[in-house]
């Protein structure tokens, strides 16, 4: 026996209300996620131009300890220009080949907690890195 139509609409009431809450819920997560991972790849890059900058600046002085100190000045400049804020960071700087003609080589090691990236909080953190080599001048002076 067939149910009236007008039973059936009684018993799916609300149906198209509880569906359009669910579908909302799942797009704002979705927007949330993006949002994340778009500041987690904007954070990435800031530390891949902080390690360009160290490795430039360690390149142009003489010295090894002034290389060393430029590359560190550097890199915390470039990521507190950007705000980046690193729980800790770690900026290593490669001089087995300081001289002429050599090259010089910088990793930035940023600690990233992701509740600082994202706009909700989500635990836990991630270690954003970055190497670059710079060449060193061939004709400069000592």
């Amino acid at each position: 026996m067939a149910e009236p139509r007008a039973a059936r609409l009684e018993r799916e009431r609300g149906s198209a209300t509880a569906e359009l809450i669910m579908l909302t819920l799942l797009l704002f997560v979705l927007a949330l996620f993006a949002v994340a991972a778009g500041r987690l790849v904007t954070a990435r890059l800031e530390v891949n131009n902080a390690a360009h900058q160290a490795a430039r600046a360690a390149s142009i002085v003489r010295t090894p300890a002034a290389a060393g100190a430029a590359a560190r000045a550097a890199a915390d400049g470039a990521l507190a220009a950007k705000r980046v804020t690193c729980a800790s960071r770690q900026v290593n700087v490669g001089l087995g080949s300081f001289r002429p003609g050599g090259s010089v080589t910088v990793t930035v090691t940023c600690r990233v907690k992701l509740s600082d990236v994202a706009l909700v909080h989500i635990p836990g953190n991630t270690a954003l890195s970055s190497s670059f080599v710079v060449p060193i001048d061939y004709w400069r002076s000592r």
